[in-house]
């Protein structure tokens, strides 16, 4: 065999000293259907972790439902309390009111029974006095009324007739009155600030 017919002999990778091309090795690790090593696979939920699941939801659906049962018990129990106290305090307010007016009006029953007494014993010559005296009251009363804020309706013959503070319980022809004029005046009506507690009794003319 002569030297050019001899075997050309090439250098392997080892004897060269040449290093393997790392994109080709990924692309080979890449391409290899045998390395499942990189994939991501989802965790199994298993029945036992989803009935643990279901109970919990359960359990804190139960705790929801406690804990809004203890606030509408709580509520409750303080509008209960407060209409309670509203009760009480109207009772008292209401208390307080009438025995405010009662002591006030005390003085004038005590001076009606010592006129009553007068009357008794009086002859010709007192009766004037007992009269005086009745007038007096009378003059006693309307103070009490005055402090209370309770004031009596003007009215008179010739007042113009309003339905708001008189009460017309009989009509007349009358020349010398106007039409709807107040012809006389049988009961006084009285008014507290813009509240009428009686109507004034009339008789209208016209």
């Amino acid at each position: 065999m002569t030297d050019d017919e001899k075997e050309i002999m090439f250098p392997s990778d080892e004897e060269t000293g040449d290093t393997p091309n790392p994109i080709e090795e990924e692309n080979k690790e890449e391409n290899d259907p045998g390395d499942v090593s990189g994939e991501e696979t989802e965790p199994s939920v298993s029945d036992d972790d989803e009935e643990d699941e279901e109970e919990d939801d359960e359990t804190a659906g139960d705790d929801r439902a406690a804990d809004l049962e203890r606030r509408y018990m709580n509520l409750f129990a303080e509008y209960e309390n407060f209409r309670k106290r509203s009760a009480k305090e109207k009772e008292d307010l209401y208390a307080s009111a009438i025995a405010t007016v009662t002591k006030e009006w005390l003085s004038v029953l005590d001076n009606i029974e010592r006129a009553e007494e007068a009357g008794k014993n009086a002859d010709e010559s007192s009766v004037e006095n007992v009269v005086k005296g009745i007038e007096l009251i009378g003059k006693q009363a309307e103070d009490v009324l005055g402090k209370l804020g309770v004031k009596a309706i003007e009215c008179e013959r010739g007042t113009s007739f309003d339905p708001n503070l008189h009460e017309a319980v009989m009509h007349i022809e009358d020349e010398e009155l106007g039409e709807q004029e107040v012809a006389q005046v049988f009961q006084k009506g009285y008014i507290y600030k813009d509240r009428v507690i009686r109507h004034t009794v009339v008789q209208v003319a016209n």
